[in-house]
């Protein structure tokens, strides 16, 4: 008989998608900016809404923005906004799909400062995932001092929807951080692949 992993209190078990999630990518370093915009975009929308639902939209977050390319979205227009407000397949709020678009423009000017959006990012973990030591869903904080500081410079830059917690979801997701709780089998492998 298999015997049953430890996992992060968080996923929901017996939901495939959210398990594979937790298990695959979740907390796994990030350099590339495409898959960091991704998940940027996937956080912006997931504001005051749960992960497993713009977890099952994913796929059609991924059609309606251009597979996630920053510079194709950048260039999205008036009529790109109407389009997406009547996708039923993504979360409809013209704010977010505002803001998407806005912060797409804004990844190219700090590319053009620092080269590539991931050099900026890692910077305010000094280039390093930082490493917690959670063991129950009460030690999760609802953000963290460099997701506070990030949020304040990415404000100053333009960027929209971005305040600490939501920073701080992505600095999770993105691996900046290692929040895997250390009972969870992703913890060492995510701390490995970090170092």
């Amino acid at each position: 008989m298999k015997s049953k992993l430890a996992r992060c209190p968080w996923p929901t078990a017996g939901d495939p998608l959210y398990l594979k999630y937790h298990d695959t990518e979740w907390g796994v370093p990030a350099y590339n900016d495409k898959k960091i915009f991704e998940f940027l975009v996937l956080e912006v929308f997931q504001a005051g809404l749960s992960w497993r639902t713009v977890l099952y939209k994913r796929k059609n977050f991924r059609r309606a923005f251009a597979g996630f390319d920053f510079n194709k979205v950048a260039k999205f227009t008036r009529q790109d906004i109407t389009r997406l407000m009547k996708d039923t397949g993504i979360i409809r709020n013209r704010a977010k799909i505002e803001a998407t678009i806005n912060n797409a423009q804004k990844i190219i000017a700090v590319r053009k400062e620092f080269g590539t959006f991931a050099k900026y990012m890692w910077q305010w973990v000094d280039g390093k995932p930082l490493i917690h030591k959670f063991k129950t869903l009460k030690d999760y904080p609802p953000f963290i001092t460099e997701a506070t500081a990030w949020s304040k410079d990415l404000k100053k830059r333009g960027f929209k929807f971005l305040g600490p917690t939501v920073i701080y979801a992505h600095m999770q997701a993105v691996g900046m951080v290692n929040d895997h709780t250390v009972d969870c089998f992703r913890y060492k492998a995510v701390k490995t692949q970090a170092q």
